[in-house]
């Protein structure tokens, strides 16, 4: 799956600097947006020569290299984040990106047939921890048995929701890790990342939602 994560990381195309100037699902935005704090961090305080040498796995250097992570003045951070490929978590997370690219498709809820939002997280919960949550984002807002997680708690693997049809719930993605999370956006789009600190994000954000992963159920992993 590592090596399948790296090639469809390099082939999307989809992870260029200021990942708030894609368009955003069911609702207009500027053609960009400003470039985020991970930037101006970017031009002031490079990497250590810790934290590069620490960046041997090739997908954590093609995440660094496609602005996935925020630029590594912390050794631990990197370090949480390589350790984390045990986790239950972690797993969902790389299956998640295993789909970047998959076209949007309203209803849809497969690869072949494409995903919108829900049925993108749908399928990443199902086949990864075994976990079958409702069709519909606001849905899977109110799922029993899921906690409510403040903006501050998210870990990744938890269900991030946004307000972008004038109603909360109405989109939902997986957080990554970094700020940064995976959706599936709108019509003309494909999975992609994004950046919950881009002003769009950041204004529509509407709550989180953490699964129970340590009663959750491993699943044979979907590789494409």
């Amino acid at each position: 799956m590592r090596a399948c994560l790296v090639r469809r990381l390099a082939a999307a195309g989809l992870l260029a600097a200021g990942l708030g100037a894609q368009a955003a699902p069911d609702s207009e935005v500027p053609a960009a947006m400003p470039a985020t704090a991970s930037a101006t961090h970017s031009a002031t305080s490079p990497a250590s020569p810790s934290t590069t040498s620490a960046l041997t796995d090739p997908i954590m250097n093609l995440l660094g290299e496609r602005g996935l992570l925020r630029p590594l003045g912390s050794a631990a951070l990197v370090e949480s984040m390589r350790n984390s490929v045990r986790d239950t978590a972690s797993d969902l997370v790389m299956q998640a990106m295993n789909f970047l690219g998959v076209p949007y498709k309203r209803g849809g809820n497969s690869e072949e047939t494409g995903f919108d939002c829900s049925g993108f997280t749908r399928h990443i919960f199902e086949h990864s921890i075994g976990l079958v949550l409702p069709r519909r984002a606001d849905e899977q807002a109110t799922t029993a048995g899921l906690l409510n997680i403040r903006r501050a708690e998210l870990k990744p693997g938890d269900l991030v929701f946004f307000n972008t049809m004038r109603r909360t719930f109405s989109h939902v993605g997986i957080y990554v890790g970094d700020d940064k999370f995976i959706h599936a956006p709108r019509t003309g789009g494909e999975v992609r990342i994004e950046d919950m600190r881009a002003s769009y994000w950041a204004r529509r954000f509407s709550g989180a939602r953490r699964a129970d992963l340590n009663a959750a159920t491993p699943q044979r992993p979907t590789t494409r």
